[in-house]
């Protein structure tokens, strides 16, 4: 179960992760502008982020097999319009709304219910740590074949070719098979009671909070990256090499922050992830821009990319129990694409209104304070609940 989850997401994050790699040769030859595929973008991870907790339900209710299903079929059905589109409109129908639906049902949300539920509680920061380093080297591996099939067989070919590599999500759902007492536990509590327990408690709310800026931050720089490295005249296989480094250096960072969490606070983990990619972009902004300095960036953000995932999803899990933790992920992922929304397309849009990406930088810095801030009083331990008294 585990392999397979891990395979799931390292396919589904894997072809996501590369996107930026098609921003130039689709608006040079579709005439477009930065802003009509950063939108797209924006809107792929703000569709992502709405789905997510309804996928989650699902996967709660159902199982995660038929969620992870059509979430494949709509993967593939998302390249395929991408790689068809000739207008903005369609184009962000493609790769935002279809695409940001078929992954809010084949990534963490969906997969971590499926292992929370499978797995002691004293080894499941462990596990999600296992499939998000899984997923983090499907990005390392995914970035050079998806960089090469545009520069081999042009990028509207690479895209059909990635959406039949997106079905084979679908075998692997097998793998993720619950018996129906294990996808549908029983409890007194109802997904509309869960929802007002979570977001009345603060440490929810707080978790919520850093989530955002997890999204803004790696989002803006996973899309925009290779064309303000370009604009500063270094070469695309800079870029190419530094989100590749970004994937690589995730394997260690999403490994280590998931091990890390079966022995520290969660929140202190979180805490100094999200200040340390405030001192990383704070450097990188005040160094000569050499190709040995991107390298660098990339693999200290690498460690730092999606190691807040398995400790968010991890408190949660503790905090509330694991009944209803893919929709309760997905509802603190939710957040995490909005922030992915405004990173992405505020790039695309303030790079169009004064031509350079500074002012995004610096406020990914400020809300990195913020979120590392936001995560210091949040309450790991297990939440309270009134006894519920025996029914007839």
């Amino acid at each position: 179960m585990l392999l397979c989850g891990a395979m799931v997401v390292t396919l589904a994050m894997g072809i996501r992760h590369g996107f930026g790699l098609w921003l130039q040769p689709v608006t040079m030859e579709r005439g477009w502008s930065r802003e009509t595929f950063a939108f797209a973008m924006a809107v792929q991870n703000l569709a992502w982020g709405l789905a997510g907790p309804v996928a989650g339900g699902l996967a709660d209710r159902y199982g995660a097999f038929r969620v992870l299903i059509a979430g494949s079929l709509l993967y593939a059905g998302g390249l395929v319009v991408m790689g068809l589109a000739t207008s903005g409109l369609a184009f962000t129908g493609g790769a935002g709304l279809m695409l940001g639906m078929a992954q809010s049902g084949t990534t963490y949300a969906v997969v971590y219910g499926v292992i929370g539920r499978n797995v002691a509680p004293e080894r499941r920061s462990w596990a999600m740590g296992v499939t998000a380093a899984a997923g983090s080297f499907g990005q390392f591996l995914m970035v050079p074949v998806e960089n090469g099939l545009i520069g081999g067989i042009g990028w509207q070919n690479a895209l059909f070719v990635l959406a039949c590599a997106s079905l084979a999500i679908i075998p692997l759902a097998f793998g993720l098979r619950e018996p129906a007492a294990s996808a549908r536990p029983a409890g007194a509590q109802s997904m509309r009671e869960a929802l007002r327990e979570a977001f009345a408690y603060p440490s929810f709310r707080w978790l919520t909070a850093g989530y955002f800026v997890c999204g803004f931050q790696v989002v803006f720089i996973g899309v925009h990256m290779p064309s303000y490295l370009k604009d500063h005249g270094l070469s695309p296989n800079v870029a190419t090499t530094a989100l590749a480094l970004i994937g690589l250096f995730n394997v260690v960072g999403t490994y280590a922050a998931g091990s890390l969490g079966q022995r520290l606070p969660k929140r202190w983990i979180l805490s100094t992830i999200y200040a340390l990619r405030s001192v990383a972009i704070v450097v990188f902004l005040n160094v000569p821009l050499t190709p040995a300095s991107v390298y660098v960036f990339a693999s200290v953000m690498g460690v730092l990319w999606l190691s807040t995932v398995p400790p968010t999803n991890a408190v949660v899990a503790q905090i509330f129990g694991v009944q209803y933790l893919s929709m309760l992920g997905g509802f603190v992922f939710l957040s995490h694409q909005v922030g992915s929304f405004l990173g992405v397309w505020l790039g695309g849009r303030l790079y169009d209104a004064t031509g350079s990406y500074d002012v995004v930088w610096w406020i990914s810095v400020a809300l990195g304070v913020f979120a590392a801030l936001a995560n210091l009083p949040v309450r790991e331990g297990a939440i309270a609940r009134p006894a519920v008294p025996a029914r007839a």
